[in-house]
């Protein structure tokens, strides 16, 4: 605010059509106001000259800050939420039912429109900018779009397989599909062509580091795998475990795996070596910051969980009830999250 001083330069003011400006001293009065002077109000400090004169105070209300917490998406619909994937910036999102629509929003999860047809839908991927989407079903064929989920063209149509997950690398050019009790497919031309990779497995999960040259996948009842030139070769890591869901950071470089009754691992050295974290619960699902420092997981009938050091330590969240949670997606920098299950709107965190 100016000071008495600052204001004693020329003033002007309008008085029976005329505009007149004097050099007058004013006097700070009280901001409990002028009663009976025009435009005068609790809200204004007045500043009185030889005239009576109101001026708006200068006000900078108290914000608090931004908490960030869980809100449940009406929007959405109740529905049997399988698999939901996100834009690098959070603000795109896409999330497929089994056996109902792919759904799509564009405002961080606020609504949502049905894209698709009814498919056992079971997984979907996201390049960073939320254009190029790529989903498979099981007992059917991978689809995929390059206008953020408006139209749809269905891929791989030889014959109908049991996909049961899709990554995408971050511009949506280099995929990694897999097949419950198949093959792992890769392509790197947004899903046009597919190239079969490894062995029969009963695989479940999938990722991709940002460039896709750096994959890793895992094996209900078996172990994890990992590829350093995007699925060509692959190499057996850790040891047979119900492995049911695997993310990784951008650089590939930072893993993090979930096991269906058992407990949560992390790998600093692109799967090379694992450590367990937390305890056994029915991990369903986890996703990870671009830096991998920021993961959440899901658990089937509990809780999710987040952790802010790359899953040394893990802290519930969504403790009012405990939800058929089936998965959970991360923005780029992990600020925003977005989750469903069985029979639930989609939650989001931001």
């Amino acid at each position: 605010m100016k000071s008495a001083s600052a204001w004693t330069s020329a003033l002007s003011y309008t008085t029976q059509g005329r505009t007149e400006k004097r050099n007058w001293i004013p006097r700070v009065v009280h901001p409990c106001i002028f009663k009976g002077v025009a435009g005068c109000s609790t809200n204004y400090s007045a500043i009185q000259y030889s005239k009576p004169r109101c001026f708006p105070r200068i006000h900078t209300p108290d914000i608090p800050p931004h908490i960030p917490s869980w809100v449940e998406r009406t929007g959405s619909g109740i529905q049997f939420w399988y698999s939901i994937a996100s834009s690098a910036d959070g603000t795109k999102l896409a999330a497929c039912t089994f056996g109902d629509y792919i759904y799509i929003s564009t405002d961080s999860g606020l609504t949502w429109a049905p894209r698709n047809t009814n498919r056992t839908w079971i997984s979907i991927a996201s390049s960073a900018d939320g254009t190029k989407l790529a989903a498979c079903a099981q007992g059917s064929y991978i689809h995929t779009s390059t206008d953020s989920g408006v139209t749809w063209t269905s891929r791989q149509t030889d014959a109908f397989r049991n996909w049961y997950s899709i990554a995408s690398s971050a511009d949506g050019t280099k995929l990694v599909a897999c097949v419950y009790g198949g093959q792992i497919y890769t392509s790197t031309d947004s899903g046009v062509t597919w190239a079969p990779r490894d062995s029969n497995r009963n695989w479940t999960s999938t990722t991709s580091s940002s460039d896709g040259t750096k994959l890793a996948a895992v094996v209900s009842g078996g172990r994890i795998y990992t590829s350093t030139d995007s699925g060509v070769t692959w190499a057996p890591r850790d040891s047979n475990r119900n492995w049911n869901s695997i993310a990784s950071s951008a650089d590939g470089t930072k893993l993090v795996a979930c096991v269906y009754g058992g407990q949560i691992y992390t790998s600093t050295d692109s799967g090379v070596t694992w450590t367990p974290r937390n305890s056994n619960r029915n991990w369903f699902s986890v996703t990870s910051s671009a830096d991998g420092t920021k993961l959440a997981s899901c658990v089937l009938g509990e809780y999710l969980y987040t952790s802010a050091d790359s899953g040394v330590t893990w802290v519930p969240a969504q403790t009012d009830v405990g939800r058929q949670w089936r998965s959970v997606t991360s923005s780029a920098d992990g600020m925003k999250l977005a989750a469903g299950g069985i029979n639930t709107n989609i939650w989001t965190y931001s």
